[in-house]
């Protein structure tokens, strides 16, 4: 006899939820203290943004991470659990290094910081392996796309303490209280890892470390045969390539338009912000409902079509309305396609190897963007913003016909 499916109040309503909250602010904290707060740190201590610039490739262990997401699936620390051990290190390692960068004066440790603020990039990306094995292995099917949902919108409000809450703070305070402070949120992750249980009781690790190299991969090969594999492979990769594309320097295409920093910082970062976590959370609530192939294609077809809102900006000018209107509805498709491809990803992995599978396949799915940072420009200059915005549109079309094959609209896979 199959076991009943929870109500939508019980699936949304419950402690696992609740625990990716935590796991979801904690993981998104430590990427916005190296993108938004140090960035803003160095600059308004003097140094040049040539300089600022290359910090970007402190950022590194995220795209790599899967090196070495094998030895924290092998190895179980002697305290707390097989994912809580190592969840525990990392926090504390994170709350340490981000403290200690306040300390530095940038004028005189510039190299030092660089290293400081790799160290904290080091330990957030291992942070983000055993807290996305520990969420697999938490959540049911039934729960993944609310349970991701729920984490990637608390990753994205978490961005709010250092990219808002610490400049406001730099105006009245020294900058080591300041850094001091920021830090201090990682109690909030610590305070869960020591409340919280380990999800899986009887944990059955890799036996050895070449296993845990090597296992991950022929499970999923022989899983999915080497044909269906490369096909999920190559959708994680494409889903969102015309997505990530549209709004890679959406800054400077606002500026562009003739929108002036106040219009941009009040209309467009404030619709962008409300409409991803709105986008998010109905995506997963959704997602109870249609099961995750449906919500691909649904939240695909809002994901694609909201390019052309930014082609529409393009031929209307510095119009204050299509701007909060069309960034509004592109990160609706953006807080929509996120959940549903991060609960695909979630679903993907087998239990035994979470770390390692999961770790390699949101490296994966983070590549578009990284491409999209490094051409969009060129391409912008041959061709203007509306014909990029359409050629957009094009780039997102192969992940949608990928979809028949990896995620047919009748075969949910609960």
């Amino acid at each position: 006899m199959s076991m009943q499916k929870p109500s939508l109040r019980e699936a949304i309503l419950n402690r696992r939820m609740l625990i990716c909250v935590f796991t979801g602010f904690s993981s998104g904290l430590p990427l916005y203290v190296l993108i938004q707060l140090v960035p803003a740190w160095l600059r308004v201590s003097g140094v040049d943004l040539a300089t600022i610039g290359f910090f970007t490739l402190v950022t590194f262990p995220y795209t790599w991470k899967f090196l070495w997401s094998p030895v924290m699936d092998r190895y179980t620390l002697p305290f707390l659990g097989r994912r809580r051990g190592w969840i525990l290190v990392t926090q504390v390692g994170l709350l340490l290094s981000i403290a200690a960068l306040g300390f530095l004066q940038p004028a005189m440790s510039i190299g030092t910081i660089a290293y400081l603020a790799g160290a904290v990039a080091f330990f957030s990306a291992s942070q983000d392996i055993v807290l996305d094995a520990y969420r697999r292995e938490l959540l049911p099917d039934s729960e993944l796309g609310l349970g991701n949902a729920i984490h990637v919108q608390a990753y994205r409000l978490a961005g709010l303490v250092p990219g808002s809450l610490a400049l406001i703070l730099a105006d009245f305070l020294p900058w080591e209280t300041v850094f001091v402070v920021v830090a201090g949120f990682m109690l909030v992750g610590i305070v869960m890892t020591l409340v919280i249980d380990e999800a899986i009781r009887e944990p059955r690790p890799p036996r050895t470390l070449a296993e845990a190299v090597i296992e991950p991969f022929r499970e999923f090969l022989g899983r999915k045969g080497w044909r269906a594999a490369l096909l999920v492979l190559a959708f994680m990769v494409l889903y969102k390539l015309g997505d990530n594309m549209a709004v890679a320097l959406q800054t400077p295409f606002y500026v562009d338009m003739g929108f002036s920093l106040v219009q941009i910082g009040s209309i467009a970062k404030f619709s962008a912000l409300v409409a991803a976590v709105v986008g998010g959370l109905t995506g997963g609530v959704l997602m109870i409902r249609t099961g995750i192939n449906r919500a691909l294609w649904l939240f695909g077809v809002v994901q694609v079509v909201s390019i052309l809102g930014f082609a529409w900006l393009s031929v209307s000018g510095a119009n204050p309305w299509i701007l909060g209107l069309t960034v509004a509805f592109e990160y609706l498709g953006v807080g929509l396609g996120t959940a549903a491809l991060t609960a695909f990803i979630a679903r993907e992995t087998n239990l035994a190897f979470a770390a390692t599978q999961f770790a390699l396949f949101t490296a994966l799915a983070s590549l578009p963007r990284t491409a999209a940072n490094a051409v969009t420009g060129l391409i912008i200059e041959q061709t203007g913003y509306t014909k990029f915005f359409f050629l957009c549109f094009l780039f997102a079309m192969p992940g949608m016909l990928l979809l028949l094959k990896v995620a047919p609209w009748n075969a949910d896979n609960e």
